[in-house]
């Protein structure tokens, strides 16, 4: 192992492995001022295409597919998206350099640890730019890990803008990432599925190579703000135990580094090589304090009961 993966693996504990829909750039519009902050237009060919298409390559009838590597996994997902008339190129990053011709594991072998799951679904009912199938792509996500990772609904917890579960504000999505850091140890799997909008705002810290922070846009972004990579990358990625495998799915525009790992893979790749640009030194100092997280106590029960009962 190289000096540079040893730093990797000493700044980011856990296994993390986060398929995306669409590489940084690839949007139906970019977002550039926060405050002048309009929604991309709801036809765009980011949103949901990416949760439909690997759901058709690794589910199928309700059942898996079968064994297939991450070459084969997003080379099918782009087939999907091709035939559904989108451009965008899946691609994997992660957080170890990993061999993606072998087969690809949401539970690794052998694994007797317990499984929890984040779930979000962001229509933006009633606000410009609402999309239509986010709440959809849950349910579905939903289904797939119960149905083939023997995932429990109860150790879910699901955050969605339709009056029944958790709303999807900044402080609950960035308070269910801290959680889900606190509850997990070595030897458990957790599985993040975020669909929604995603943004770009110009980086402040100097460590974006293109100029730009990728971003999540929750439900009261209006107010309360945009979740830049940075944060996620404090709040959950970091943070994570080793011996953790995590896997995300990002199903929004520039998605293609919002975790910020050091790794990455595209569907038109030969081999996952380390990201342009990737400052190992500015990860180092990203290290951040999961304890000076401030939550909100109400919210930390409900979230305790959803991921541990």
């Amino acid at each position: 192992m190289s000096s540079f993966d040893e730093k990797i693996k000493q700044a980011i504990p856990a296994e993390f492995h986060m398929i995306s829909g669409s590489h940084d750039s690839q949007t139906s519009a970019d977002v550039y001022n926060t405050g002048k902050f309009q929604l991309p237009n709801p036809a765009g060919r980011a949103g949901g295409a990416c949760t439909s298409a690997i759901l058709q390559v690794l589910y199928r009838d309700g059942h898996a597919a079968g064994a297939m590597s991450w070459v084969q996994c997003l080379r099918q997902m782009r087939s999907v998206l091709n035939g559904m008339g989108f451009s965008q190129v899946p691609q994997l990053t992660s957080s170890r350099m990993i061999d993606v011709n072998k087969t690809m594991h949401v539970v690794p072998p052998g694994s007797t640890g317990r499984r929890r799951a984040i779930l979000i679904g962001i229509n933006y009912t009633g606000q410009q730019g609402q999309l239509s199938g986010c709440h959809n792509d849950v349910k579905n996500v939903k289904n797939f890990l119960t149905r083939v990772h023997g995932f429990n609904e109860s150790e879910m917890l699901i955050l969605m803008d339709d009056g029944r579960h958790h709303p999807p504000t900044k402080r609950n999505i960035e308070d269910a990432f801290t959680r889900m850091t606190q509850y997990s140890q070595t030897g458990d799997v957790v599985f993040v599925h975020y669909s929604g909008h995603g943004g770009r705002v110009r980086d402040i810290s100097g460590d974006e190579e293109d100029g730009y922070d990728e971003t999540l846009i929750p439900v009261d972004f209006k107010s309360a703000g945009q979740i830049i990579d940075d944060d996620i990358l404090k709040i959950l990625v970091k943070p994570m135990r080793a011996g953790v495998t995590c896997t995300v799915l990002m199903d929004c525009c520039h998605s293609g580094t919002v975790l910020d790992l050091p790794y990455r893979f595209s569907a038109d790749d030969s081999k996952m090589r380390i990201e342009k640009g990737f400052n190992i030194d500015s990860l180092m100092g990203k290290l951040g304090d999961p304890a000076t997280i401030v939550c909100c106590a109400c919210l930390a029960m409900l979230l305790a009961d959803a991921l541990m009962d």
